[in-house]
Parts: C-alpha cells; structure tokens; sequence
C-alpha cells in the first residue's frame, strides 16, 4: 500500500487548471516560438533549481557556480566536495531526463539506483547506488530526537516496486498529482542511506518530463522548496506521521505541491516576459554603442543579478575565448559592465546604467490564491 489520493477538490482542479493556463502561455515562448535569450533563460532556471534542491540538504553554491554547474564548467567559489555533489546531482537529473526523451522509457530499479549513484557517488558512506542495508532514520539536527523512520527494510524493495508499477501504469492522472505522490511515497519509504531526498525531487521532476509537461527545466518545483524549506518539512512531518503510514491523508502534501507548481509557473512566466523586455531594450542600448547585437546577452545575465563570467558568456552566444575576452572589455568600455578580480577570479558585473534599464522592465509578482474560485467578471456598457 502506498501514499494516494483517490479525488481531487473543486478547487484542486480549479488550479491545476490555472496551472495549465500558465504553461500554455510559457509554452509560447520556450517550446512554440523561442528567442534569442530563450536558452539562457533555461540555463538560468535550471541553475535556481540545481543550487534549491541541493541547499535544503545543506550543499550551499553560489547562482554562478550553479549556472558553471549546468554549463559544464569550472565552479569559481566552490570546494571540491561541495563540487562534486552539486555536479553529481546535475548529471543525475541530466540522466532521467534525458531517459525520459524514450517513448518507451519505464521506471525501473536500476534506473532509480542509478539516479542515487550519481547524486552520492562523491560519498561511499551513502552506500551509493544500492538500497539502505537496515534501519534508517532522520534526526532533528538540533534535539537529536528521531522525527521520522523509513519503512522496514524487509518491505523496502516490494514497495519500491509497487512504487514504480504505479508510475507506469497509472493513466488519466493529473501530471501534477502523480508527480506529487511519487516523491511523497519515495521520500517516506527512505530507501536510501542518504541522498533520498534529492532522489525524490529527481522522481517528480522525471514523472513531469515523461508525462510531457512543457519542457522539464519549466516545470520543476525545486526552486518554489529551496524557497519555502520550512513548509517543505512540516508538510512532510505533518502526512508521515514519523514513520511510513500509507493509510494517512495526504492531501496537505498534494495541496503544497500544488500551489507550488501555481507559484513557480507564475514566477516563470514574469521572468520570460521581464527577460524579453529586457533584451529588447538591451539590445537597443549595445547598437547603439556599436556592439555586436549578440552581447546583449551578456547584459541580460548581469543583469538578472549573475557575475558573468568569460565561460558563462561563451555558452551563451556560442564563440570562442579570445572573442568572448574582447566582447567583455567592449561592454567594459562602453560603461554597461563593470570588471572585478583578477585572473582566474575575474568576473563582470552590471553597470549602474544597465540596472537602471533593469528596473524599469521589472513586473508586479502575483499574489493571488491558487485555490480561490473564479471572480466574475463584471459586463461593461459598450
């Protein structure tokens, strides 16, 4: 028996519904029509989602090292260990997804333990890669008091593949709602000595790939958890009960995972349209300094608030080091970027210029109640 919940709420529906509305309009911009920018703004987000997830387990990385994280890159702050779990994470969920792509692509053990090696492979005592041995639990970090115990570990491996027949074989299942309860029921299960957590937010962003939600990196909730870590557990504590006990509601779960999505789709849909603004008017500003139109995105990620870096910078408009190093020193010039450090250290940063351009481009965030019904619109005399 697993986590599950048999019906959605008017209101449930009522904002998965939103949710879809949100997506067909980010859908525009990323999948129907993209941009110029369009591929920044992925390596953007899955930066935000990549430094999230692994700082709920402590594993803190600068947005620059994030974003050398998904390029590829040399990290400019981070120590060895901390590299080396923020890239296993990134390969892992680079794995699934790119698993996902397959039509015929199935959940399975091996998949699942593979996703678990990469995450902690950097540490052997994680057991990387294979089940927990025996009993497992989670510490309050501050009492020491055990707040939560994974499931026997004689019923551990029937339930995970109880687990993984439901992925495959559930139909007619909202996206949202499926990948929802995958991550419950693997995070409470604990099949792992560590690393479980990130395995579960790997699961539900998969789940959403293989269902065909917009594109994966838009439609991950990690970056809406590493923002509200605090819900996060208690919604956790509050369905498990301490333990594995399947036959609790978990509605509170769905519900927070939810107004996740609502929030998060909200918050991607501001972003492309202040990106879009933004590198309009950007792209104004470089011609009008007689610069290569393409720097306009080196702008663009100063600034949203990134060092931009000459690594970070060749990914984005696809040219060569030497290129890359004289476009810098033009913007530097032209007064748009700012350069700081040396060496190996150094990075540029946005102008007081450029931030002003940035501020005017900014959106009003929504507020709104995910789950609050319909207002009706009031007919206006024509």
């Amino acid at each position: 028996m697993l986590f599950a919940l048999r019906s959605l709420m008017a209101d449930e529906q009522r904002a998965l519904d939103r949710i879809d509305e949100l997506r067909h309009s980010l859908r525009h911009y990323v999948v129907q029509n993209p941009r110029r920018w369009t591929g920044l703004l992925a390596r953007m987000t899955r930066a935000r989602a990549l430094r999230a997830s692994n700082s709920i387990e402590g594993i803190n990385v600068s947005t620059e090292d994030a974003m050398a994280a998904v390029d590829n890159e040399d990290p400019a702050d981070a120590d060895k260990a901390t590299w080396q779990a923020v890239r296993g994470y990134q390969a892992a969920m680079d794995y699934i997804l790119q698993r996902c792509r397959d039509p015929n692509f199935r959940f399975s053990r091996d998949v699942l333990l593979a996703v678990h090696f990469m995450i902690s492979q950097h540490d052997l005592g994680a057991n990387p890669g294979n089940f927990r041995i025996g009993w497992v639990g989670v510490r309050n970090s501050e009492t020491g008091d055990v707040v939560h115990e994974g499931v026997d570990r004689d019923r551990l491996e029937p339930l995970v593949d109880e687990l993984l027949d439901t992925i495959n074989g559930e139909t007619g299942v909202p996206a949202v709602l499926k990948a929802a309860l995958a991550h419950l029921n693997l995070t409470l299960l604990h099949p792992f000595s560590d690393g479980n957590g990130r395995a579960a937010r790997c699961l539900q962003t998969a789940v959403l790939a293989r269902e065909g939600v917009v594109a994966p990196i838009f439609s991950s909730i990690e970056e809406y958890i590493g923002r509200h870590q605090p819900a996060y557990y208690d919604v956790l504590a509050e369905v498990g009960g301490g333990g594995w006990h399947p036959e609790r509601d978990c509605r509170p779960w769905v519900r927070f995972c939810i107004a996740g999505h609502y929030r998060q789709a909200q918050t991607l849909l501001r972003r492309t349209r202040e990106i879009e603004r933004l590198y309009q008017d950007l792209e104004q500003e470089v011609i009008r300094h007689g610069l290569p139109d393409r720097t306009a995105l080196g702008l663009v990620e100063a600034a949203t608030g990134h060092r931009v870096r000459n690594a970070s910078y060749r990914v984005s408009v696809d040219v060569s080091n030497n290129l890359a190093s004289r476009d810098l020193k033009a913007l530097v010039d032209a007064g748009l970027l700012v350069a700081e450090g040396e060496r190996r250290g150094r990075h540029y940063v946005a102008s007081d210029r450029v931030l002003a351009i940035r501020a005017k481009t900014r959106l009003p965030k929504g507020t709104d109640d995910p789950f609050a019904p319909v207002q009706p619109v009031e007919p206006r005399l024509l």
